[in-house]
């Protein structure tokens, strides 16, 4: 029994008592649905059921949200998260390391050659920096 409330996986939630956790609206779980984050278990009944692990993303794309990124930008956002976190657990069950470069909430550093943008070209020495002249007018020649 204490291994079936310890899984992260195990379908432990009913819509209603998820949504209090995470304070939002069944239909905001719904939606999660929809989107194709979260696909819940269903009971015998028909009624969904929630895991921590599916409550954890949900929770996620709340504060995304929150911050003003789209459903579906956030729900991207947040399956790509958490494939990179199952890829590193499997790194370590593999008997792999993770160096700090790996650690996935720093922000990759941007390349030196990107970093120096030049946008405009530096006026070299030999180009006057006075406007241009003006054209002289030529009349085209009468026959």
């Amino acid at each position: 029994m204490t291994a079936t409330l310890d899984d992260a996986d195990f379908p432990a939630y009913t819509m209603g008592r998820a949504a209090d956790i995470l304070g939002v609206t069944p239909a905001f779980l719904r939606s999660l649905g929809t989107a194709g984050l979260i696909e819940p278990e269903r009971s015998l009944g028909g009624h969904r059921r929630y895991s921590r692990h599916q409550l954890q993303l949900a929770g996620r794309v709340r504060q995304l949200l929150d911050e003003g990124i789209l459903l579906t930008a956030a729900c991207r956002i947040v399956t790509l998260e958490d494939r990179l976190t199952a890829a590193h657990r499997r790194i370590i069950e593999l008997g792999g390391t993770l160096t700090p470069d790996d650690d996935a909430d720093l922000p990759t550093p941007t390349h030196p050659d990107i970093v120096t943008t030049n946008y405009y070209p530096t006026p070299r020495a030999d180009r006057s920096t006075s406007p241009p002249r003006a054209r002289e007018h030529r009349q085209p020649p009468t026959s």
